[in-house]
Formats: C-alpha cells, structure tokens, sequence
C-alpha cells in the first residue's frame, strides 16, 4: 500500500471516529494528531480538513446523485470514503480525477460491503461528469 493510499485510510478512520463519537466532522483529528500512533501525516491532515471545510457543499452533491440513497441510509465507511473522494476529485487539483475515484473504490472493497465498491465508483463517476458544471 502506497504512502498515500494509508493517508487516506488513516484519514477515514479520523472522520469515522468522530462520526461515530458524535463529534463534528474531523472533531477527532487534534486527539490523533496529539497521540500520533500511529502517526498522522501531511496528506492526512490535508483530506481531513479538506473534507471538514467543504463538508455541506459534498454533502449537498452527494445527496442530489446518489439514486436510491440518502446520506443517512449510506453506510458510516461509504459515507465518508464518498467524502474523502469528492473532496479529492472536486477540490484537491493535485490529485488526478482518475487516483481519486480509484483509492475510494479501494477503500470501499476493503473496508465495506460487496455493493460498495460499485455504488462508490458510480456516485464518484457522476460526480466527474459533473464537475466541468459544478463551477467549483
């Protein structure tokens, strides 16, 4: 597994764990930074505050295309793989569109359902159609 690839593992974990705490998005990010063990790096840090900065506006495009699923229904492991990959593709330009889909599958396939790998791929990939649109 490639450095990057277990930055944004690690950085699911944080934004589950404080799902599942109760906290806001990324609410847990400082504790670990503070504990790091294991360590959090730059890329982590990156994506968790990335995804916390622009949290209503993925959330928004989430809920809008996801066909048959709201936010809530979504398991908490999708849910924030589909964070960390709209983030990626639609705010962090150094990220090819292509890695960014590819990793949230990965995740979804190693952390998630049979269903969702695929459910990932086809919400992310409406997401790239849509982005030229998006304006963001």
């Amino acid at each position: 597994m490639s450095a990057r690839s277990k930055a944004r593992k690690r950085a699911l974990d944080v934004l589950f764990e404080s799902e599942v705490r109760g906290l806001p998005v990324g609410g847990t990010l400082a504790d670990r930074l503070e504990d790091n063990d294991p360590p959090v790096n730059e890329f982590t840090v990156a994506l968790v505050e990335g995804v916390a900065k622009n949290i209503a506006a993925i959330d928004d495009l989430l809920s809008a295309h996801s066909v048959g699923w709201t936010l809530d229904r979504m398991p908490a492991v999708d849910r924030n793989v589909l964070r960390i990959g709209a983030y990626e593709l639609l705010y962090d330009d150094q990220v090819p569109d292509v890695v960014a889909v590819s990793e949230a599958v990965a995740l979804a396939r190693d952390l998630s359902t049979d269903e969702s790998p695929a459910f990932v791929n086809g919400l992310l990939a409406r997401l790239l159609q849509l982005k030229p649109t998006l304006g963001i």
